[in-house]
């Protein structure tokens, strides 16, 4: 298949600073984390959670924990982008991978970068795949890249379904599905945009971090408490 010459969507950064689309956009804010080296063994763990159905729409087949583990350890944080949303237990319960064409990239054509994403399936339905797919774009469209690419296999509706909603074109070719999202140019607001929504990721993971910890210190001084009463402990035990 041959990339569509559609024209790219128009530039949302004039209105991204509108009051109401403001709202809008931080009323269902996600928080999402940049994920590194340090966050292989999370990824890992993530990726073989998913039941045999979900590893074929992720990878296209169903990937043995062996292939999931050479893919997990073949990633390339240096060049890649590789995005994930914790829970309360800092679990991760999705992750996407922007995987960008090694340089120098096929001259005279666009460059471009492929996005894959998988969210466990207690965390469906609360639109973290689109927001994922949100943020790539923003991250790609901030490093220059003009088009998003998506490859699928054709029973991957609702990854296909996002792509579609976000202006990509979709092409399929019996099993396998491609989508095209031609990307604006990168803009002040555009960067200040990932900035911010970077930031308060990274706040609020670290608010669930220190919360964890706290909770651990609680729980513990609960069970000193509890085994301390049991045994008889206390001044009005002794009277």
């Amino acid at each position: 298949m041959t990339t569509p010459d559609a024209p790219p969507p128009d530039d949302p950064s004039h209105a991204s600073w509108n009051p109401a689309r403001l709202l809008a956009r931080w009323t269902g804010w996600v928080p999402i984390r940049p994920l590194g080296k340090r966050h292989r063994r999370r990824i890992g763990q993530h990726l073989l959670a998913l039941g045999e159905r979900d590893r074929y729409l992720r990878f296209g087949y169903p990937a043995s924990d062996e292939q999931i583990l050479k893919y997990v350890n073949g990633l390339d944080f240096s060049r890649d982008e590789v995005l994930g949303i914790f829970n309360r237990r800092l679990e991760l319960i999705a992750v996407a991978h922007l995987a960008y064409a090694p340089a120098p990239q096929i001259k005279g054509r666009p460059a471009m970068a492929e996005f894959g994403v998988s969210v466990v399936s207690t965390a469906r339905g609360r639109g973290f795949g689109a927001r994922l797919f949100e943020r790539a774009a923003l991250h790609a469209r901030n490093r220059g890249i003009d088009t998003l690419f998506i490859h699928a296999i054709s029973e991957n509706g609702p990854m296909l379904a996002i792509a579609r909603k976000a202006g990509a074109k979709v092409e399929r070719d019996g099993s396998e599905s491609e989508a095209w999202l031609r990307l604006p140019p990168d803009s002040v607001s555009s960067h200040v945009d990932e900035a911010i929504g970077r930031h308060m990721a990274e706040v609020d993971f670290q608010f669930k971090r220190h919360m964890r910890t706290l909770g651990s210190i609680l729980d513990g001084v609960a069970e000193v408490k509890s085994n301390y009463d049991g045994k008889g402990g206390g001044k009005a035990a002794k009277q």
